[in-house]
């Protein structure tokens, strides 16, 4: 009995020139491009174990974070869609079990779909040996979910929005690989795990629909930040970088409050935390400095703050004297304590004033690397083709 398996992990990517609206539903084809930093794998990814053999109902099945789910709509669409590019070969005519798992909270603002689209159509490119470039798979991947086209490649990756009505000119591409910046890092403020309010692909469309300001932003904004982002990377230029960041992060969620009806994602921890994120920068700047951290919020309420490696031991002071967390803080890098930086007030950021847990979560993380495949023993399939969490 033939059969194929492949196991592969994709990154989350989080945007630092945000998408928001489809020109294209069915194409998943963006109104304006974006520019993202891919996080490693060490700390946030999806995991995809795929099956090719044969079945005795030769259904395809997948399990999503241990529940199966229905196989529908773009999930549907990418699996067609890779299984036509490996042609009448044996391995696509078989039914497939997919297993994928995310090892951070899905649908909460962290780029679920994004690292999960990435791995299922990395993970059957495998399976399949299909002769694809990252942008190629890109394309396929940007069907399923449009960052997930992000997630195809490590560093700094720029979704170019294309032109054409086929979509095939809609593709990521490498800005930086991950070794240009290597000093840059992430501290995620997890402040809710629970799944967004509106989800995203509704929440853009309603903005496309009534938001005079997306206008605004797609013709007038974004392009001019997309060369200044692209700019400030290839310098190393972390002044310019946090000020686009930032600025880009507040348009969005100022089109998203230009919606009718308005959508809110952002919670009143959230805006504390911009607040702590500027009080920083202005103590900075008013000894003589330049920015040193820079926030940035997706559809949801968890910030990610980015920032060189040399000022994150005092950006984690500070977010814990404020927000002491539920959970203890795992430190995957070893950061050691330091004082708190001078020119912060912190009775002004609401120190005490917060319950323990009101940011539930740090994770602190760095640029990484594209899709891994994965070693055979790293399955999430058993010998029989179904979930090793499943007791069956």
């Amino acid at each position: 009995m033939a059969v194929y398996e492949a196991t592969t992990s994709a990154p989350v990517n989080i945007a630092v020139i945000k998408y928001w609206g489809k020109r294209d539903v069915p194409l998943n084809l963006p109104t304006n491009s974006s520019l993202s930093v891919t996080l490693s794998q060490d700390h946030l990814r999806s995991t995809t174990s795929a099956r090719a053999a044969p079945t005795e109902d030769g259904k395809d099945r997948l399990w999503l974070n241990g529940e199966e789910v229905e196989i529908k709509g773009r999930m549907a669409d990418v699996i067609r869609e890779l299984r036509a590019l490996k042609g009448d070969a044996e391995v696509a005519r078989l039914p497939l079990h997919i297993v994928s798992y995310n090892n951070f909270p899905t649908a909460a603002g962290l780029a679920s779909s994004a690292s999960g689209f990435a791995a299922l159509v990395y993970t059957l490119a495998t399976l399949y040996a299909l002769p694809l470039s990252p942008s190629a798979l890109s394309a396929i991947a940007r069907r399923g979910s449009g960052s997930a086209c992000r997630s195809l490649f490590g560093g700094f990756v720029a979704w170019e929005m294309g032109s054409a009505a086929d979509g095939k000119d809609s593709l990521a591409v490498e800005v930086a690989p991950r070794s240009h910046w290597p000093e840059m890092q992430a501290l995620i403020c997890v402040v809710s795990a629970a799944k967004k309010g509106t989800p995203s692909t509704a929440g853009m469309q309603a903005t496309v629909a009534t938001s005079p300001l997306l206008a605004h932003r797609v013709a007038h904004v974004v392009p001019q930040r997309m060369a200044d982002m692209e700019a400030a990377i290839k310098a190393r230029d972390f002044d310019s970088f946090a000020k686009i960041t930032m600025a880009d992060s507040n348009q969005f969620h100022a089109v998203c409050l230009d919606t009718a009806p308005p959508i809110f994602y952002l919670s009143d921890v959230s805006r504390a935390l911009i607040a702590l994120v500027n009080a920083y920068n202005d103590a900075s700047v008013a000894q003589g400095g330049g920015y040193k951290a820079a926030y940035t919020f997706d559809a949801g309420p968890n910030a990610v703050i980015y920032a060189e490696k040399k000022h994150i031991p005092e950006i984690l002071a500070l977010v814990q004297a404020v927000f002491p967390p539920s959970e203890e803080f795992t430190n995957p890098f070893g950061v050691e304590s330091v004082p708190l930086p001078e020119g912060v007030d912190l009775e002004k950021l609401g120190k005490g004033r917060w319950e323990k847990g009101a940011v539930s979560r740090l994770i602190h993380t760095e640029v990484g690397d594209g899709p891994r495949v994965l070693a055979k023993e790293e399955s999430l399939l058993n010998e029989r083709g179904l979930p090793k969490t499943l007791n069956q």
